[in-house]
């Protein structure tokens, strides 16, 4: 072998040699890139909940003031009911403690302690037993929102009385009712069980809750039934023409159609054409229908694509029919796959606001549904609306109502998972 030879093979294994380093190197910055573009994400993922945690747990308790209350006779008579002094009954209660406290002016401040629901709790207690009236009963009311922000230490002592919502001899007798161990902070189950309030120490998820439900029910019920034959139609049974790829291309770009656009939609037709009510949940579950049934279809058609063809080509071979094999067997065998894309479907109708703000779900509602008639709110708009409210307690709540549609999507996704893996076949 020749030096030529040598030399011409040594200047071929350095150029390998280089290309090899070149693409090991690039390799590893292509892997350091997607690990820094994880890292971001997870970064922000965490800021993100941090933000809404720090924010959002104190309103999952709520500061309460324990009372011995006289159901004055004088001011609550059964004959009244559900009529009656009962902030009256407070004052005197409050009084007891601060007898020192003259004038009708301090007296109603001190009464500003206690939150503007707890007149309506003694109310309940007295119509469901009136034989408490003469009599002095425990009760443990909610304080307003002021002193609920006291307790927590979102409002500064050390501020100038003149900047804050409470003054110094509100502070004192607050105190004084810590001190003798009158003032406690349990979980606030109201934010569940409570509807919404414009006080926000009372204001609640109830009515959006069950609003959601229903409205999530009244998408299920007309987008799962739509879509899956929708799907089988296209997929198994309609012709492969011009009109079905229009109709194909036309499902795709439904799905990546702005959410707004259904709501605009449901504005036009529902309610000015249809004149369904508005903010029911009836039309919110509709409007949702017609934005989750692209994504549906999508989704049972990608699952009965996934039906390797062995399946029918067998069921016909052994005389089955055409309806036959598709319900009979490719549909169960798809179905694990359907029931993934309907989950998350429904979970994106879940968080969405845009089209129920335009057909009313937004409106202040103090009650919750009955029925998917009554007017309501959803999750997303309940946000909104205590997003947009000026009252500081608003914020804390607003932040908890996130947790919660966070959860909420949270299991609606962890049982789409569930349900791929537990039924999901391999081939």
């Amino acid at each position: 072998m020749t030096d030529a030879t040598l030399s011409a093979g040594q200047r071929a294994a350095g150029k390998i040699k280089i290309g090899m380093t070149r693409r090991r190197r690039r390799q590893f910055v292509l892997q350091g890139i997607g690990l820094a573009a994880i890292g971001f994400a997870f970064l922000m993922l965490f800021i993100l909940i941090a933000s809404l945690v720090s924010s959002g747990y104190k309103a999952f308790t709520q500061t309460h003031v324990t009372l011995e209350v006289f159901v004055d006779p004088e001011e609550i008579s059964v004959e009244r009911l559900p009529r009656g002094g009962f902030n009256d009954v407070f004052e005197a209660a409050l009084l007891e403690i601060f007898p020192d406290v003259s004038g009708r002016a301090e007296l109603r401040t001190m009464t500003t302690i206690l939150s503007n629901g707890a007149q309506f709790q003694l109310r309940d207690m007295v119509v469901a037993d009136p034989s408490i009236i003469g009599e002095t009963v425990q009760i443990t009311v909610p304080t307003s929102d002021p002193f609920d922000q006291l307790k927590k230490g979102l409002v500064d002592r050390d501020t100038p009385e003149a900047q804050r919502r409470v003054s110094d001899q509100q502070i004192e007798w607050f105190d004084t009712l810590i001190e003798r161990g009158m003032v406690s902070e349990p979980l606030n189950w109201g934010l569940i069980t409570n509807a919404d309030s414009r006080f926000p120490e009372l204001a609640g998820l109830k009515g959006a809750l069950i609003g959601s439900f229903w409205a999530l029910l009244v998408c299920f019920v007309i987008s799962f039934p739509l879509a899956i034959g929708a799907a089988i139609y296209l997929e198994e049974f309609a012709p492969k023409n011009r009109v079905s790829d229009l109709i194909e291309v036309n499902i795709n770009n439904l799905a990546a159609v702005p959410s707004v656009v259904f709501g605009l939609l449901a504005l036009a037709v529902f309610l000015n054409w249809f004149g369904l009510p508005r903010s029911a949940p009836l039309v919110g579950g509709m409007t949702l229908a017609l934005m989750t049934m692209p994504t549906m279809i999508i989704a049972t058609r990608a699952a009965l694509k996934a039906v390797p063809p062995s399946i029918r080509e067998a069921a016909l071979g052994v005389g089955a029919s055409k309806h036959q094999v598709i319900f009979q067997h490719v549909l169960p065998l798809a179905m694990p796959g359907i029931l993934t894309g309907t989950i998350i479907g429904l979970a994106q109708a879940l968080g969405e606001t845009a089209p129920l703000l335009l057909i009313g779900m937004n409106a202040f509602i103090t009650s919750a549904p009955a029925t998917p008639l009554d007017s309501a709110t959803a999750l997303p708009t309940q946000i909104f609306i205590w997003a947009d409210s000026p009252e500081r307690g608003f914020v804390s709540r607003t932040s908890a109502a996130i947790l919660v549609l966070l959860m909420f999507l949270i299991v609606m996704n962890a049982i789409a998972i569930f349900l791929r893996n537990r039924f999901e076949r391999q081939w």
